[in-house]
């Protein structure tokens, strides 16, 4: 074997320590003509001021943030499932709300098993309840067994009211 093949290793006791950053060494801002030091002190900085100071933007209607879809989730979590003490938002199972042009509302859901007592009436419910939000047009309930259900889809909240939490 050749010389230049071979890897070199060196023994060594040990190795310097990186120099440390020290607030010393932080160059601060030079105040300008209009601004002399005590001013610099007196005032606090806040580095978020301009980030809290925005408004926040205009959500189209449909689109998660806007005043139709949350409407329309607040409606979602006014209906109770009868077996269970809790919203059919937070319990899971809508899948997907969707607001397209001139309104139309679909929403993907599913029920706790497809032998669920309210298999008939709850698509029914949502569609009246979903369709009575000032605004919303055409409203088609998609009612869905893939994937099922499960306690994991749940909202935290709702885990805490049934004691899973």
């Amino acid at each position: 074997m050749n010389d230049e093949s071979r890897i070199r290793t060196e023994e060594v006791e040990g190795v310097a320590s990186p120099p440390r950053a020290r607030v010393s060494d932080v160059v601060e801002d030079v105040p300008s003509s209009a601004e002399n030091a005590s001013d610099k002190v007196a005032r606090k900085r806040d580095y978020l001021e301009g980030f809290l100071a925005q408004k926040p933007s205009d959500a189209p209607a449909g689109e998660p943030g806007g005043a139709t879809y949350d409407a329309v989730i607040d409606a979602l979590k006014s209906i109770f499932d009868p077996e269970i003490p809790v919203n059919i938002y937070d319990l899971g199972l809508i899948y997907g709300v969707e607001v397209g042009e001139d309104n139309h509302v679909a929403v993907t859901m599913t029920l706790t098993t497809p032998h669920c007592p309210v298999a008939e009436s709850m698509p029914g419910e949502v569609e009246m309840r979903v369709g009575s939000v000032p605004g919303v047009g055409l409203v088609d309930v998609n009612l869905v067994w893939d994937p099922p259900w499960d306690p994991q889809k749940m909202s935290d909240e709702a885990k805490l009211e049934l004691g899973m939490l």
